[in-house]
């Protein structure tokens, strides 16, 4: 479990200006230490490898880089837009933290940063003897950069935006996140089986310091504050909880020696955006991948194949999460309570939207009604249930949806009720 400042930088390494930002500013300051590892250069190579060897080399790779970065650019662009209207609009969230995206446009930027600068201090005269020799050895290991990304680049192309791609990226993403949930149980901490209805009536609540979706909940400093006040803390407001500013988001059972403060110290603990984020977010991934679907099953894209796809996907998510058996005894923050991940909201998260949008395609409801006859069959219990209950709800809709009668007794012979 990491502190919300490793998870700041982390999500700050996701974005592409950091990136960005971070190749040039290497770049400048490989072109200038040029000029300091002159005088280590031996006069040998100084008579080889002048200015002369190096300038059309830089002159090259200066404009190519430009025209290859602005096209780059424009594919990422019509790739994000596309990826938003035929896909999810939640998709262009996960584009942005494209890894391969991200490094493949530093490098080309990069590249042209140093070349332009490099161009600049050769013209300017700073560089001087031996200084050539440090560029053309530089040179020679950012071609060698460039020709990878660009050919890690046009593997990418093949896949980059895809739908195929796309519900892949956020069935991963879906998948970490469950993870991050089961191992340790309950973000580490003592499990609130009983939701926030089981916390203490005589609790004093923590208001939130902002308006919006709990992205993320730094573990280490609850359990912190829990143990130097000596309180016990109950999280009402888990990942993808939406709270307004003032509202709760915990509540503290203790007497702290000063309440305010304490309570500020656990307000920060909660980061609070506009949008909702994977990382400790189990429900988010499967409304996404539920979002795809309804998404191909509207009558302007009308394509049954991708519902019965993410069908598929949120069945083997769903299997996974009931199959692994959670140690109870993982408990890394005793003194911090945390509501747990139901599998009635995840089915409901899951199949839901699916159920009532693709009621009336009798493929979509055959498909819908095996996943849920299989999850059924989990291990875990309370999926078994939920599993039964969205199984009730679907064929609800199909029967009111339905056009044909052959259609309903196809569906009811196919659960036994026929």
């Amino acid at each position: 479990m990491f502190s919300k400042t490793f998870w700041r930088l982390l999500r700050l390494s996701r974005q592409l200006g950091v990136r960005i930002t971070l190749i040039a500013v290497l770049a400048i300051v490989a072109a200038g230490a040029a000029a300091v590892i002159d005088p280590l250069i031996p006069d040998r190579l100084v008579e080889r490898l002048g200015p002369e060897s190096v300038m059309p080399i830089l002159d090259i790779l200066s404009t190519s880089m430009l025209a290859v970065t602005t096209f780059s650019l424009s594919v990422m662009v019509s790739v994000h837009r596309s990826a938003s209207s035929q896909v999810t609009p939640r998709s262009h969230r996960v584009l942005l933290e494209d890894t391969t995206t991200q490094t493949v446009l530093a490098t080309f930027i990069g590249a042209f940063i140093f070349a332009l600068v490099a161009s600049i201090l050769f013209r300017a005269g700073v560089y001087e003897g031996g200084a050539s020799v440090v560029v053309f050895a530089v040179t020679v290991g950012v071609v060698g950069l460039v020709i990878l990304a660009i050919l890690r680049w046009i593997d990418h192309l093949s896949d980059l935006g895809s739908m195929d791609e796309m519900i892949r990226v956020v069935e991963r993403r879906a998948e970490n996140s469950l993870r991050f949930w089961r191992k340790p149980p309950h973000l580490g901490g003592s499990p609130l089986n009983d939701g926030i209805d089981a916390i203490p009536s005589d609790s004093a609540a923590v208001p939130a310091d902002a308006t919006g979706y709990v992205q993320f909940i730094d573990m280490a400093a609850l359990s912190h504050a829990a143990e130097a006040d000596d309180l016990d803390i109950y999280v009402s407001a888990p990942p993808g909880h939406f709270v307004l500013k003032d509202g709760p988001v915990a509540h503290i059972v203790g007497t702290p020696s000063d309440i305010e403060k304490t309570s500020a110290r656990i307000a920060q603990a909660f980061t609070i955006a506009d949008v909702r984020s994977f990382e400790q977010d189990a429900r988010f991934g499967f409304v996404v991948l539920a979002e795809v679907a309804t998404r191909a099953l509207s009558p302007g894209i009308n394509d049954q194949g991708t519902a019965i796809d993410v069908i598929g996907r949120l069945e083997r998510l769903l299997w996974r999460f009931g199959a692994e058996v959670v140690p109870d005894e993982d408990i890394r923050h005793p003194r911090v309570w945390v509501p747990p991940t139901r599998a009635a909201d995840l089915v409901h998260d899951a199949y839901a939207a699916i159920a009532r949008d693709g009621g009336a395609k009798i493929e979509i409801a055959i498909r819908l009604q095996q996943a849920l006859a299989r999850l059924q069959k989990a291990q875990d219990t309370r999926l078994r249930t939920a599993a039964r209950d969205m199984a009730e709800t679907a064929h609800a809709y199909a029967e009111g949806a339905l056009p044909l009668a052959a259609e309903r007794e196809a569906l009811r012979r196919m659960r036994g009720l026929g």
